[in-house]
């Protein structure tokens, strides 16, 4: 009989986003993958997917059922493993998992940036952080993917069986890379850009974490110094058509363009100049990945992920939240010397490789391994204890 590792998170489009290649080195294993989670997509590598009504709210009703659900799942399934994700998924998952440990199961949980961090709210502090010290008591392995994180789970004394940093979830290299400078003009002129402008790229979800009035303030001061610039913002939300009105406001609407969703985003970054961020919390971001592997140089706040990622003056800037002068200037600044840029771009390109799909899963692999025969060990114990 194949052993099973369940994969729990929030949604279900998490794991499309981040963790096919772990579920497919599962199932080259000759593992069962299960997946459980809200939604209706088909995933690749799944043996069995369970749509839960699990809410991105812990005080949502829809929990008290999913909760069940998951519970009587892992009783019935009796997995070797459950890798959750996510703080609802994680939440749940180990507390329906409590029975299963018993017996044997191993509970992993990756934390994608604790909601507790350097600069987050007093709330955050008061809700988050006594319920993830308490559930890390349920956790086999606690995985962190900055070490701001790491640092504190130790400090803390998270008393979790074990806990761990990787980093982070892993970025394709071979879609995300820089292109010539012919390319970059030909590539411009199909999407509408001229060869000379300047184009700054944000890529994120529009919500108030991602502060993008920041951003526009920013173009706004910008709006006489740089009129010619171009801030890309690539994304949906429930924020967009607020900012849009924003930048009507602002007087900035000709020099941002909201492309919405998009699904070309390996061949969008490279034909810009820079990519900008202002999110006020970070776990390790992808999209600040994506864009360093294209080529770009970074302009971000100062969250824990954005500090795991740029090198002050080497690969971009990091400013304070409320900075719009500085902000400014440091994209003049990258605007005007086109030599400096494309250095930090470069530097961008050799920093992200720590992050590379391959190494991250090699750091997953040695993780793994230790937990993949242990339910076996555990049940071999319970059946020699009741002789």
């Amino acid at each position: 009989m194949k052993k099973k590792i369940l994969f729990c998170a929030t949604v279900d489009y998490h794991f499309r986003a981040f963790h096919l290649p772990v579920m497919q080195w599962f199932q080259s294993q000759g593992w069962e993958v299960h997946v459980a989670a809200r939604g209706d997509l088909e995933l690749p590598y799944t043996d069995r997917k369970f749509d839960l009504p699990l809410e991105r709210s812990p005080f949502k009703t829809g929990n008290i059922v999913a909760y069940r659900k998951l519970k009587a799942l892992i009783d019935n399934e009796r997995y070797s493993i459950i890798h959750c994700h996510t703080p609802v998924g994680g939440l749940l998952a180990r507390l329906a998992a409590r029975k299963a440990r018993i017996e044997g199961t191993k509970v992993i949980y990756t934390a994608h940036g604790f909601h507790f961090c350097k600069g987050a709210p007093l709330k955050n502090w008061l809700l988050y952080y006594p319920v993830e010290k308490r559930l890390a008591a349920l956790t086999d392995c606690l995985i962190t993917i900055n070490r701001e994180d790491y640092e504190r789970a130790l400090k803390r004394q998270f008393r979790a069986g074990s806990v761990s940093h990787i980093h982070g979830v892993g970025l394709a290299m071979d879609r995300y890379h820089p292109i010539s400078v012919l390319e970059k003009e030909q590539r411009r002129e199909q999407y509408g850009y001229r060869r000379n402008q300047l184009l700054m790229i944000c890529t994120a979800e529009f919500n108030a974490n991602k502060n993008h009035q920041l951003l526009l303030h920013v173009m706004e001061n910008l709006k006489e110094k740089l009129p010619e610039a171009k801030l890309l913002l690539a994304g949906q939300g429930e924020l967009q058509e607020a900012c849009k009105a924003q930048a009507e406001q602002l007087g900035i609407s000709h020099m941002v363009d909201f492309l919405g969703y998009r699904d070309d985003l390996a061949e969008l970054l490279p034909i810009c100049d820079l990519a900008v961020s202002a999110s006020l919390r970070e776990g390790l971001p992808v999209n600040i990945m994506e864009a360093m592997a294209s080529g770009l140089p970074i302009v971000a706040t100062e969250n824990r992920g954005h500090c795991e990622l740029i090198r002050e003056g080497k690969n971009g800037f990091l400013l304070s939240p409320r900075d719009i002068d500085g902000f400014a200037v440091r994209i003049q600044l990258l605007g005007a010397f086109q030599d400096s840029r494309a250095h930090m771009g470069q530097s961008s390109v050799e920093l992200v490789k720590l992050y590379a799909l391959d190494k991250v899963l090699e750091e997953l692999e040695e993780l793994y391994k230790p937990y993949m025969d242990e339910r076996l060990k555990g049940l071999e114990q319970l059946q020699w204890q009741a002789l």
